[in-house]
C-alpha cells in the first residue's frame, strides 16, 4: 500500500507514546475542583502562566505562540503542567472529529479527524540560560493525502503530479520537533537560538491553529498559504534578540513545502531566508512584520522561487476567568519569480463570553491564480473572498479535560467568471466534536 496513506510502526508508536505521556503526566482525568479566581477574574492557572518566564526572554510565558512567534501577554495559555526533576513539562491537545459539506459542482463531503498534540519541556540552567524542547504531532494524515474539501483552498499536492484545489491539505504527522537555547544579556535583553526539524521560521503571524482568535474553528483559512504556510518546515535555524517588548529575528530554512508523504520527515538544505520584527506595546496587543525569500517552495513548480511578506496585529482583551475576546488582522503578499503578485488579507475574531461557550468568525479576501490550474495550464488571477461564522459549546469532564460540540457555516464570494465551475453562491458547513486536554 502507498505510504502516503499508511503510517509506519515507529510512527504509530510515536503517536501512542505522546498521547499516553500527556494523559499520565498531567493526571488529566482527575476530578475537577471548582476554578478559583482572583479579584480581576483570572483563574489561578492563568495567573500561574502569566507569572512564569518564557523560554526565549524575560517576558510572560503567555506571550509565546507557535515557533518563535509572539501573541499578546493577555492570551489564555492552558496546559497540563508537571515538574520532572529540573524540567517543567507542559502539554495540551485539541482533537476534532469533523463532518464537512461543501456545496456546488466543485464541492464534496467528508468525515475526518484533525487537531494536534503538543508537549514542551523547559529547564533553567544555573547561568540563567534556558533550554526548551518541544514536540507537536497531528492526526491529520489519517484523513488521506487529499485532505478535506474546502472551497477556494489551494496549495500543495496529494500525488506529486496534480495541485490540490478546493481541498485543504493535511498537515504532517510530525508538525514540530525543536529545541531552543536563550541567554540573558541584561535584565530585559536576551539572545536565543532556535532549531527545528521540522520547525517554524521567523515568517508571518502565529500559525492559525495557535491563534486564540480562531483556534476553536476546525476550518483552515483559504489565505493560509499567503500568511503562515511555512509553519511546518523541514529544517530551520533562527537567531533572535529580545529587548523587553521588541524582538528581531532571522532564519535560514528549507524552502520546499511538505509533499504528499505526510508520515515522513524529509530534511533539505537551509536555502531560504526569513526575518521578522515583533512588537508588543501593551499586554493586550502584539504586532509583527516579516519578510522571506523562499527557494523552490512548490513541488510542482521546482524552478519557481518566491518572495513573501506579511504584517499582522493581534488584540486580546480578557473578560474574566477563562473568558476573552481575541481578534487578528493580517495581510500577506506573495510574488513568484515568474508569476503574478498575489495578496490576501483576513480579519478573524473569537469571543468566549462564558467558560464553556466560544463564538468565532472570519472574513478573508485574496487574489488566487491556482483555482483553475489543471494539467499545467496557467490560471487567470481571480479575486475571491470567504466569510465563516461558528460556535462551540464545551462540557468540562475533569480539571484538564473537556469535550465539545460545534458547527460553522461559510459563505464564498466569487467573480461571475467562476460561476460555471462553482455554481451560484456555493456555501460550506461543518459540524464537529472536540476533545480538549489542557
Amino acid at each position: 500500500m502507498d505510504d502516503t496513506m499508511v503510517p509506519s510502526a515507529p510512527m504509530i508508536s510515536l503517536v501512542v507514546s505522546a498521547v499516553a505521556l500527556m494523559l499520565i503526566s498531567g493526571g488529566a482525568f482527575a476530578a475537577a475542583p471548582a476554578a478559583s479566581t482572583d479579584e480581576d477574574g483570572a483563574t489561578a492557572e492563568q495567573q500561574h502562566h502569566m507569572g512564569m518566564s518564557a523560554a526565549l526572554g524575560a517576558y510572560p510565558m503567555t506571550r509565546e505562540a507557535s515557533g518563535t512567534a509572539w501573541q499578546p501577554d493577555s492570551s489564555v495559555h492552558g496546559g497540563v503542567d508537571i515538574e520532572a526533576g529540573e524540567w517543567m513539562v507542559m502539554s495540551h491537545a485539541r482533537l476534532n472529529a469533523v463532518y464537512d459539506r461543501q456545496q456546488g459542482p466543485r464541492g464534496d463531503d467528508k468525515t475526518f479527524a484533525a487537531g494536534m498534540v503538543m508537549s514542551e519541556a523547559t529547564r533553567a540552567l544555573a547561568s540563567e540560560d534556558v533550554v526548551r524542547i518541544r514536540a507537536m504531532l497531528s492526526p491529520d494524515p489519517l484523513m488521506g493525502a487529499s485532505g478535506y474539501p474546502l472551497l477556494l483552498a489551494t496549495g500543495e499536492t496529494a500525488n506529486g503530479r496534480d495541485p490540490l484545489i478546493d481541498h485543504q491539505h493535511p498537515h504532517n504527522l510530525v508538525m514540530e520537533l525543536s529545541g531552543s537555547f536563550s541567554h540573558p544579556l541584561g535584565s530585559e535583553d536576551n539572545a536565543y537560538l532556535y532549531a527545528g526539524l521540522p520547525g517554524e521560521p521567523a515568517c508571518g503571524p502565529p500559525a492559525f491553529m495557535h491563534r486564540l482568535s480562531i483556534l476553536d474553528s476546525p476550518e483552515a483559512p483559504i489565505s493560509h498559504h499567503w500568511l503562515d504556510s511555512t509553519h511546518i518546515t523541514n529544517g530551520v535555524v533562527t537567531l533572535g534578540y529580545v529587548h523587553s517588548i521588541f524582538k528581531l529575528e532571522a532564519s535560514r530554512f528549507h524552502g520546499r513545502e511538505p509533499d504528499q508523504y505526510r508520515y515522513r520527515i524529509e530534511p533539505g538544505p537551509l536555502d531560504s531566508t526569513a526575518a521578522r520584527f515583533s512588537w508588543n506595546p501593551a499586554q493586550t496587543l502584539s504586532m509583527q512584520v516579516s519578510w522571506a525569500r523562499q527557494i523552490s517552495p512548490e513541488q510542482l513548480a521546482p524552478r519557481e522561487d518566491e518572495t513573501r511578506s506579511s504584517a499582522s496585529a493581534i488584540y486580546t482583551e480578557p473578560l474574566g476567568a477563562n473568558r476573552y475576546w481575541s481578534t487578528t488582522a493580517a495581510y500577506g503578499y506573495r510574488h513568484g519569480s515568474s508569476g503574478p503578485r498575489l495578496w490576501a488579507y483576513l480579519i478573524e475574531s473569537a469571543v468566549k463570553p462564558t467558560d464553556l461557550w466560544t463564538i468565532f468568525a472570519r472574513f478573508e479576501r485574496e487574489t488566487n491564480n491556482e483555482l483553475t490550474d489543471f494539467g499545467g495550464q496557467s490560471s487567470p488571477v481571480y479575486v475571491v473572498a470567504k466569510a465563516s461564522v461558528g460556535a462551540i459549546h464545551d462540557w468540562r469532564i475533569s480539571e484538564h479535560l473537556q469535550v465539545g460540540l460545534g458547527a460553522l457555516y461559510a459563505f464564498n464570494f466569487l467573480p461571475s467568471s467562476l460561476t460555471p465551475l462553482y455554481g451560484h453562491d456555493p456555501a460550506g458547513m461543518m459540524a464537529f466534536a472536540r476533545l480538549k486536554v489542557e
